[in-house]
């Protein structure tokens, strides 16, 4: 049951109703319990350094670097809910601290590949195992198989929501 400061604003159930009501009432809870655990996590990863100056995205797009190799920033602007220019400042802005370089791409002339340097790997594993540090100490009373399982709800629900902002545009 939702508590007081999560209820999704639904009249208090007195009979058993459609079960796709209860559900939609389940996701509208889970996915402002998901903003409210982002709030969170952003002031935390403020607070240790995860999140610079540059905000979050720094992490994240040296994540994506680190994972799949070398990206165009469109590429990894279609991974975001951000535009392409946004993602080129911060790549930039990367590329001016000395953890990104560009380098030729051989599928395209003009778009060149974005890739970590040493300073960007070494600075990624720096930031990867302070937020696996944090993460450790998190979540005792869940198993791994409740995370992976909540994990993958929460993906889903963002594939489904990606979809929907889609068709908006």
């Amino acid at each position: 049951m939702a508590s007081g400061r999560h209820r999704t604003g639904a009249a208090p159930r007195t009979t058993a109703g459609p079960i796709s009501d209860s559900k939609a009432e389940a996701i509208a809870e889970l996915m402002l319990e998901v903003a409210q655990c982002f709030f969170r996590i952003r002031a935390v990863g403020q607070k240790t350094g995860l999140i610079t100056s540059w905000g979050g995205g720094a992490f994240g797009f040296m994540r994506s670097l680190a994972l799949l190799g070398p990206l165009t920033v469109p590429q990894i602007a279609l991974m975001r809910p951000t535009s392409r220019q946004r993602m080129q400042r911060l790549a930039d802005e990367l590329a001016a601290e000395g953890l990104v370089e560009f380098i030729d791409n051989p599928k395209h002339r003009r778009s060149k590949l974005a890739q970590l340097t040493r300073k960007g790997e070494a600075r990624y594993s720096e930031l990867n195992a302070r937020l696996l540090e944090i993460a450790s100490t998190m979540g005792g009373a869940l198993s791994e198989a409740d995370v992976r399982k909540t994990t993958a709800s929460v993906r889903q629900l963002s594939d489904d929501m990606k979809v929907r902002s889609d068709r908006l545009s």
